[in-house]
């Protein structure tokens, strides 16, 4: 197939590229930056240098590639501006379909989403529940831009939506040289009973690969184990040699978890089922 992945050069988009052109797809992978063209140019893929919110740019660029498949994979969080992500995810996400739809070519989108906007409960969440509309004004922005990307992807003939859990391994905020490895260093994170799903981000990309191939349809991709605060960063402190972290109770309602079971009665399975095995295996 022809694909066209928007964010080649991401935490899921780099090690998508060499996936896909294994499998003997077609790949053009988008990138912002100028100097992370070749790499995607190494890993078998044709390089576009654009913008997500460049709209005259994405629109020739799908007209140019007419690709069969889209993969949304596109983030800004490099800065960590929370803001320019959550435009990324409407306006961004906006011109894509746009360009998509007017390219006439792609059947199937695959669009990255999170598993950490659902409203509140007392068990993991499963995709037919809602996303938390009821949220306070911070929160609430960040649940509409994903409702936003859900709604706009669902535009094209076949839409799936990957509601990833928090992204671990190479390349993220959880690697040793990370943003988040660096707050337990410095004693900025506490363990609460909040519940965390998270995903080896390697196992996140091979979600991907099997989504070439499911039906239309919202899927949580995390791991086995939903766990709280107490449970996982203490074990994580530890892996880093950093300080252990404090420990309070409480959490708030909407952090809940989320289900896999849905993807997994797709044939998907996680190489690493626990985040225990996966942060061992990275960190250790």
């Amino acid at each position: 197939m022809k694909i066209f992945l928007a964010g080649a050069t991401g935490a899921i988009g780099r090690l998508l590229v060499p996936l896909l052109v294994q499998a003997g797809h077609d790949v053009t992978g988008t990138t912002r930056r100028p100097e992370k063209a070749a790499s995607i140019t190494a890993a078998g893929g044709h390089p576009v240098v654009v913008d997500a919110l460049d709209r005259d740019g994405l629109f020739a660029a799908l007209a140019t590639a007419q690709p069969d498949v889209l993969l949304h994979m596109m983030t800004d969080l490099n800065g960590r501006d929370f803001a320019a992500n959550t435009n990324l995810r409407i306006e961004g996400t906006r011109n894509l379909v746009d360009a998509a739809l007017a390219a006439g070519s792609v059947k199937r989108i695959i669009a990255e989403s999170i598993a950490w906007m659902y409203g509140a409960g007392n068990t993991p969440a499963t995709e037919d529940q809602p996303l938390d509309l009821d949220a306070p004004e911070g929160r609430l922005r960040g649940v509409k831009a994903v409702q936003a990307l859900e709604q706009a992807a669902g535009e094209l003939p076949t839409s799936v939506i990957l509601r990833f859990g928090i992204f671990y391994g190479p390349g993220t905020w959880y690697a040793r040289d990370g943003f988040t490895a660096d707050q337990v260093r410095r004693g900025e994170l506490t363990a609460n009973d909040a519940v965390t799903s998270f995903i080896y981000v390697a196992d996140a990309a091979q979600a991907v690969i099997n989504a070439l191939d499911w039906p239309a349809g919202i899927y949580n991709i995390a791991d086995d184990e939903p766990t709280i605060g107490k449970n996982w960063l203490p074990i994580y402190a530890n892996l880093l040699d950093a300080p252990q972290p404090p420990i309070t109770d409480g959490a708030e309602k909407w952090e809940r978890g989320a289900s896999n079971t849905k993807a997994k009665t797709q044939g998907w399975q996680p190489k690493y089922p626990t985040w225990r095995n996966g942060f061992i295996s990275d960190l250790s």
